[in-house]
């Protein structure tokens, strides 16, 4: 018998760390670094890394380097040398742009060159999944198994992380039971778990849709503002109802209801996109000042729960085509795209005109 987690269940435990603002060890066959989450970083937290090795890096998407002018030697990320004289407050206004129209001179930045950064990869990667900024404070460490060991740090083997970094996490039904809705008294609920500890998805069943046939089906990521409290800056709630309403009138309908709030940036960064927004950027140049993508969302869960529950093929409730080159590359074919254009208002007006010239939305 073994207590010991395995490494999807060290990676919820760092995770949590990283929210926590507790450093996390990663490690590979040739090197360890000691990671920290800028955005919950403290000055004592600093100074422990500082006495770990006095060279710390800040380590930052490409997305991020492009607002800040920095060089992404790396590629896909750059690793900022901090200054010796440098604070935590300095550290978490490069990862975080609300000041940056205020004060836009945080450098000139240098970026480390040489050296392998794929640990560092690996650490925004852990970052993104705890839905916060995608920037780490990171040291060296010798004999990083010792370090973590001495420290009481979870210590991430990468070689074993790496698929568990780059895939999805298998679901596993959890429950489901009878749910009467105002459009349908035959409904059904359904409760998805992944296995890695990230959030749970849902599947409502309205009517009884038929496993042999295609079922009309819609993909909707969680909007708590939208969804909830009837926010005008996007047309998410809107187009939730609709869909349910029109599954409702046909008899029949599944909706994926997936936990990916703000495109799979969680409710805090989005909340910061909005603020953003407000400064005058656009939705996609928002994500982009913060480090994401345009939609860092994984669609795949959706076919994966559909397989699950006996679907093969579709009517896809949706105006995005990203969402139908999934399902189809994925098991699930889309026999028909039904267009859903509601919730059209006064305040995103722009924002929907963002999603159709930038993310190829069909409006």
């Amino acid at each position: 018998m073994s207590l010991t987690p395995d490494i999807s269940e060290l990676l919820a435990r760092a995770r949590a760390d990283l929210r926590m603002g507790v450093p996390v060890v990663l490690a590979n066959d040739k090197a360890g670094i000691l990671a920290a989450s800028a955005e919950t970083l403290t000055e004592q937290r600093l100074a422990d890394l500082r006495a770990v090795a006095d060279t710390p890096v800040v380590a930052i998407t490409a997305r991020r380097t492009e607002t800040l002018k920095a060089r992404a030697y790396d590629g896909d990320l750059a690793r900022v040398i901090m200054p010796a004289d440098a604070d935590a407050g300095w550290v978490q206004s490069v990862a975080d742009p609300a000041d940056d129209l205020n004060a836009p001179m945080k450098g000139p930045l240098m970026s480390e060159r040489g050296g392998d950064a794929e640990l560092h990869r690996a650490a925004l990667k852990l970052a993104k999944a705890a839905r916060l900024l995608p920037a780490v404070v990171a040291v060296p460490v010798t004999d990083p198994a010792e370090f973590a060991a001495r420290n009481g740090l979870t210590l991430i083997d990468h070689q074993q992380a790496r698929s568990h970094l780059q895939g999805r996490s298998p679901l596993s039904s959890v429950v489901s039971a009878r749910l009467p809705m105002q459009v349908s008294e035959a409904g059904r609920l359904h409760i998805f778990r992944p296995e890695d500890g990230g959030e749970e998805h849902y599947a409502v069943e309205i009517g009884r849709p038929l496993r042999d046939r295609p079922v009309l089906a819609r993909l909707h990521s969680a909007c708590f503002t939208g969804d909830l409290l009837g926010s005008l800056k996007c047309d998410c709630g809107p187009q939730l109802r609709a869909a349910m309403a029109q599954m409702g009138a046909e008899g029949a309908g599944i909706l994926l209801y997936l936990n990916q709030e703000g495109r799979g940036i969680g409710l805090a960064n989005k909340m910061r996109a909005y603020s953003l927004q407000d400064q005058g950027f656009d939705t996609v140049e928002a994500n982009h000042r913060l480090g994401f993508e345009d939609d860092e969302r994984d669609f795949r869960l959706g076919s994966d729960i559909l397989k699950s529950l006996g679907f093969s093929s579709v009517r896809l409730l949706t105006n995005n085509p990203a969402k139908i080159a999934m399902m189809e590359s994925n098991g699930i074919s889309v026999v028909e795209r039904v267009p859903l254009k509601v919730g059209e208002t006064a305040f995103n007006t722009d924002y929907l005109a963002t999603k159709a010239a930038k993310s190829g939305h069909l409006l």
